[in-house]
């Protein structure tokens, strides 16, 4: 502070010029932390419905700890949700999906069906998450092919694990999302069938996997789901759900990463409170409609991770 300033004794104006100087940097901090926050963003055709969104995905995240990114997208009403959708995330399981389309999307560039071999490999990476067979089909895929599926697809912000640890590949929620459009529609990089064969494989699911984002979902839709989560010494446990939805005239799809989660179930808690609002916004429902309750315990392969975590 000036040193001249307390030899001042005039009041009125110079109070308020040093009021302005003592309150302007705290109003400053205060705008600058609120906006440190992402909020939840959504736009839609259907009225009413991106505010009605954005509001229950707020309130339900409210009380969380944790970092949150997710991404919502309704083709039934143009309807798309964000929150911390460019931030990158270890992918854990969550890229055995990307693994699967891979495989498929090279196996059409030469023509030619999966072996019986690659078929239980594929089958068991999915429904089981099983690491070892995740591990066999990385292995036998290479860099480049998975580079190249990643080019083809848009990915342009997923970077594969190096060193054999497909479980630190780096994602984000907009890249996971395109992974999910292109599931789910037609598209010039996987063919109809290759796009059947890995919702046919994530709607098996075994059940002590099928928590997260197909919580809530009503029974007037098909779920197909794919989860992950491991845990290292920075940012604690890392849970993530990608899920599609189709059904009784909707077509939607979601992508939830966490982290800094002080353990698995109260990321997977997390998730599912996100999930639940998101079905109940999107799909209208009468009072006898089911809704899916998943498993109250949630189980994953557990993804190797280098010795120092």
């Amino acid at each position: 502070m000036d040193s001249r300033i307390p030899r001042r004794r005039r009041t009125g104006v110079l109070a308020a010029v040093l009021g302005a100087a003592l309150v302007a940097p705290t109003a400053v901090a205060a705008t600058s932390a609120a906006a440190a926050t992402p909020a939840v963003s959504c736009t839609s055709a259907k009225a009413g419905l991106a505010a009605k969104l954005q509001k229950d995905i707020t309130a339900a995240l409210a009380n969380r700890k944790g970092t949150v990114a997710l991404g919502v997208y309704d083709r039934s009403t143009a309807t798309t949700c964000t929150l911390r959708a460019t931030s990158a995330y270890d992918s854990a399981s969550t890229v055995k999906v990307t693994v699967l389309a891979t495989l498929l999307w090279d196996a059409k560039k030469h023509n030619r069906y999966l072996t019986s071999t690659e078929q239980s490999l594929a089958t068991a990476m999915i429904t089981q998450s099983d690491n070892d067979a995740t591990s066999t089909l990385w292995k036998q895929l290479g860099m480049t092919k998975i580079k190249g599926f990643l080019t083809a697809a848009g990915m342009t912000k997923t970077v594969p694990g190096t060193g054999g640890y497909w479980g630190l590949t780096q994602e984000n929620v907009t890249d996971e999302q395109k992974l999910l459009g292109l599931v789910t529609a037609k598209n010039s990089v996987l063919s109809d069938n290759s796009r059947a064969y890995i919702l046919k494989l994530m709607g098996q699911v075994i059940p002590s996997q099928r928590w997260g984002t197909p919580a809530g979902a009503p029974s007037t839709v098909s779920a197909h789901v794919k989860n992950g989560w491991l845990q290292r010494a920075t940012h604690g446990w890392r849970v993530h759900s990608l899920g599609t939805f189709n059904g009784a005239g909707h077509d939607y799809m979601m992508s939830v990463l966490t982290q800094d989660n002080s353990t698995m179930d109260y990321g997977v808690t997390t998730i599912q409170n996100v999930a639940k609002v998101i079905h109940k916004d999107l799909v209208p429902t009468t009072t006898t409609t089911k809704v899916y309750v998943p498993t109250s315990r949630p189980s994953e392969a557990f993804v190797a991770v280098p010795p120092q975590g």
